[in-house]
């Protein structure tokens, strides 16, 4: 039976919340739990760490752990002060730390980790449990200050670099990514990781901490000189000729067990469970949002016209990563909301228009960018809402403001932090 109109968005936020579910960490983590000795130490560090931790204690009780997780995953306490009630147990020791622009909170919950880590012996196993956002979570400068890293943080977070791009500079100003966090062991290390990232590549999650470092300090100043950073303390020390991060780790293992396709394919199994056909268009999208807006508008006027790669009525489900390269005096949004407003006015000036498209486009860690919303809705009367409010989405889109015009429609998606991290989730249904 075929999800009437009216029903549609409710039918792509059930879809995403259902993936958030289908595809938790815990669930996740589970068989590959089942297959590993019980270990010395646990250690959570990212967005997913505390159901990732939980999972695993739950697995071996009494096993000491820590977790590194962002301020306000669960309650909003202090970093360092343990989490109440039956979340985790009251031998786990809990650090809270910022994301994405790293502070001192990251720096001694790195100092901690590389400890903990540094205390087992040979013949010790370690237990890695990692998901996005850690990059970070664990900051211990290398190079500059700890100011200094924070701002070159937000000048790659604003100048349109993708994920790889940062965490190649980020691995090469720090102590602990790249390799380094295993490297500070004489222990076997092994790292169960979920992928926030375009490709899974774990050298790029969370910035590798307990992976061998493909990338290089030339690689490191080939970004910076890419986006015109000037950045002179970074680059005095990634041209000094100081250590570069490890390319060999032989006392480390690791498995991706979950990504932005496992998410997709939960969400597309519960669409067309209620009636509706679904297909996916890639996992790997990436670039600008507003570029890549322009794809899915295209990919819309194929559907209308000519029903490929379906007629309607279908649900076309994407995932990857998107960037916003922001200007001066950019206001609230993020890549998601920023992807929804440019589809929105891309879709304006064609014929049709918005009739018949109703879209959800969400972060699946609950948050997107500086806004507090993980993403936002388009429905058929969307314009003629915006334009009753006053609201042109042409000039909220140049001042990179989608949140704020969201907010106004009250089109926003607000879930809280998920606890999750399996990069963008876009859909788009065509009546």
């Amino acid at each position: 039976m075929t999800a009437a109109p009216a029903d549609l968005r409710a039918l792509l936020q059930g879809a995403f919340l259902h993936a958030l579910q289908a595809a938790s960490p815990a669930r996740l983590l589970e068989p590959f739990l089942r297959a590993q000795p019980a270990p010395d130490l646990i250690l959570a560090v990212g967005k997913a760490s505390v159901p990732m931790a939980r999972a695993a204690l739950d697995a071996y009780p009494g096993v000491p752990a820590l977790v590194i997780t962002p301020r306000g995953t669960s309650d909003h306490l202090p970093p360092g002060e343990p989490l109440p009630g039956p979340t985790l147990p009251s031998h786990a020791e809990v650090l809270r730390a910022p994301h994405p622009v790293p502070d001192a909170a990251s720096e001694h919950a790195a100092r901690r980790a590389l400890a903990r880590l540094g205390a087992l012996g040979t013949g010790g196993r370690a237990l890695v449990l990692i998901s996005g956002g850690g990059s970070a979570l664990l900051s211990l400068p290398r190079g500059v200050t700890l100011a200094q890293k924070q701002a070159l943080t937000r000048d790659l977070l604003g100048s349109g670099a993708d994920i790889h791009e940062i965490n190649t500079v980020r691995k090469h100003l720090s102590g602990v990514k790249g390799g380094q966090l295993a490297a500070a062991t004489r222990a076997h290390v092994h790292s169960l990781i979920l992928s926030d990232v375009v490709g899974d590549e774990p050298a790029v999650i969370a910035s590798g901490p307990t992976v061998p470092d493909p990338t290089t300090h030339a690689d490191a100043l080939a970004v910076l000189d890419r986006y015109g950073l000037p950045a002179p303390e970074a680059r005095a020390h990634l041209g000094s000729g100081a250590p570069d991060t490890p390319g060999d780790l032989p006392n480390a293992t690791w498995e991706v067990i979950g990504s932005n396709r496992t998410f997709l394919d939960a969400a597309r199994a519960f669409i067309e469970a209620r009636g509706l056909p679904a297909v996916i268009l890639g996992d790997t999208f990436t670039g600008e949002a507003r570029s890549l807006a322009a794809f899915h508008a295209s990919v819309i006027h194929s559907v209308r016209t000519h029903g490929t790669p379906l007629p309607p009525p279908v649900v076309l489900l994407s995932g990857g990563e998107a960037t916003v390269t922001l200007t001066p005096g950019a206001g609230r949004g993020g890549r998601n909301l920023e992807f929804a407003l440019a589809l929105l006015t891309g879709l304006a000036v064609t014929g049709p228009g918005l009739r018949g498209v109703h879209a959800l486009s969400a972060g699946t860690d609950g948050q997107d960018g500086s806004s507090p919303a993980a993403g936002a809705f388009l429905a058929p009367d969307s314009l003629l809402r915006a334009g009753h409010l006053g609201l042109d989405p042409r000039e909220f889109l140049r001042r990179h403001d989608s949140h704020t015009f969201f907010e106004a429609l009250g089109d926003t998606l607000h879930t809280g932090l998920t606890g999750h991290n399996l990069n963008d989730f876009r859909a788009v249904a065509l009546t």
